[in-house]
């Protein structure tokens, strides 16, 4: 094509347009039927230096996030400065990586796509476009000229690379390290407790890298309770002390497992503890019984655990039999112990004459893959996939298993029809 085939028009800025003559010459050159095109014809234009459009990020959205837009919910962006900023909607937490894209991507406003570039009135989607057909085939005898349209649309910005979501588990580890710093161990402590490090509802919520629905699960896990407007854990011994007094007016009342009375428990505890922390501690521990209106039931996981926890202490080892009995002998009766209730909190050991049980508590281990499962198999040579699965569940995803973990950084055996994992090294 001759340069001088094309007229330069510019407009006010001094910039290239192009013209319906130019469309035409460049259809002509390129040896295509004008019949066989829509009306339409749309030029575009590279963006130019007064256009800002830095804040603007190419999102990739899977058919959860699709559909909170659509529902008109919020998608909120959370990281600290040494975090991976993560996606979070109402219900669902996503990891954000950048990701390149091989092909340059144009974002131009209000650009058409094929069958609105025809002027001919189209059809339902759910048949045949054949008014577009006939626009694209038909030929100049059979229906009228119509006059081309050129549409001038200036592109926003290029993409060479777009955020990736992938979903993740809520990242509660920071909710623990966190309140562990203001924990509540009775009235009398609280002037020791640093006032700047205290955390209100709203500022955990925004501070923790998971959804408002997955925050509440996580005030339950950590065992989480409000005090004079701050959100607060409790020491051991002191949350222990607390529950123990609870579940003890069972047998002082005569009291039905299930049908706990919540006032008269928090009354009876009235100068002991202050009443915040009895009322969110009985929420914790305790759920409405079924068909009996006004009673409780108490959880009996949490109580037991919270019982274990008291006897297992770190460094301490047990012989299973007397851990067991230690353990029965110290919940109420009615309450029964059991060895998947020691999930993540102890570790039952098989290596040797003895069984014994011994304290490794998940939430305090190392946050690395490799330094926890270098002291995971310091601490106990051969792991079950069902007793090493509580302390790998951290590293998970919703598309990779504890399984798939094990095969990449451990080593596997079979003993007596039982797969084992162990070291790699």
């Amino acid at each position: 094509m001759e340069e001088s085939d094309i007229k330069v028009e510019e407009n006010d800025t001094g910039l290239y347009v192009r013209t319906l003559e130019d469309v035409k010459l460049i259809t002509k050159h390129a040896k295509l039927d004008e019949r066989s095109l829509t009306q339409v014809t749309q030029a575009l234009y590279y963006p130019s230096a007064d256009i800002l459009a830095d804040n603007i990020k190419l999102l990739e959205l899977d058919e959860h996030l699709l559909q909170e837009i659509r529902l008109g919910h919020k998608l909120k962006f959370k990281g600290g400065l040494n975090e991976d900023v993560v996606l979070c909607t109402e219900e669902k937490t996503y990891d954000i990586k950048g990701a390149e894209i091989s092909n340059s991507l144009l974002l131009v406003p209000d650009l058409k796509f094929a069958a609105a570039t025809s002027t001919c009135p189209l059809k339902s989607p759910r048949t045949r476009n054949v008014s577009l057909e006939r626009s694209l085939n038909s030929s100049t005898e059979d229906e009228p000229t119509i006059e081309r349209v050129l549409e001038q649309h200036k592109i926003l910005r290029i993409f060479h690379e777009y955020l990736e979501c992938r979903e993740i588990h809520p990242r509660f580890r920071k909710m623990g390290e966190l309140l562990q710093l203001t924990r509540f161990s009775g009235p009398e402590n609280e002037e020791y407790i640093e006032q700047k490090l205290l955390f209100s509802y709203e500022q955990l919520l925004d501070t923790i890298q998971c959804s408002e629905k997955q925050f509440t699960e996580g005030l339950r896990i950590y065992r989480v309770v409000e005090y004079n407007g701050y959100m607060r854990v409790l020491e051991c011994d002191y949350e222990f002390r607390i529950v123990n007094l609870m579940v003890n007016l069972i047998e002082e009342n005569s009291w039905s497992l299930d049908e706990i009375e919540r006032d008269e428990t928090i009354e009876a505890l009235n100068g002991i503890a202050p009443r915040q922390i009895v009322e969110g501690l009985f929420n914790l521990y305790t759920t409405p019984t079924t068909d009996k209106p006004g009673k409780y039931t108490y959880i009996e996981e949490l109580v037991a655990r919270i019982v274990a926890q008291n006897i297992l202490r770190p460094g301490l080892k047990f012989r299973l039999e007397e851990f067991l009995s230690a353990w029965q002998e110290a919940l109420p009766d009615g309450i029964k112990c059991d060895k998947k209730y020691l999930r993540a909190l102890g570790i039952i050991c098989r290596e040797g004459v003895t069984t014994s049980v011994r304290s490794l508590v998940e939430e305090i281990l190392p946050t690395n893959i490799h330094d926890r499962l270098k002291i995971l198999f310091k601490t106990k040579t051969k792991w079950t996939l069902d007793e090493i699965e509580p302390y790998m569940e951290f590293f998970t995803t919703p598309t990779l298993t504890v399984t798939t973990l094990l095969a990449k950084y451990a080593r596997s055996l079979m003993e007596k029809g039982i797969r084992h994992y162990v070291s790699k090294h």
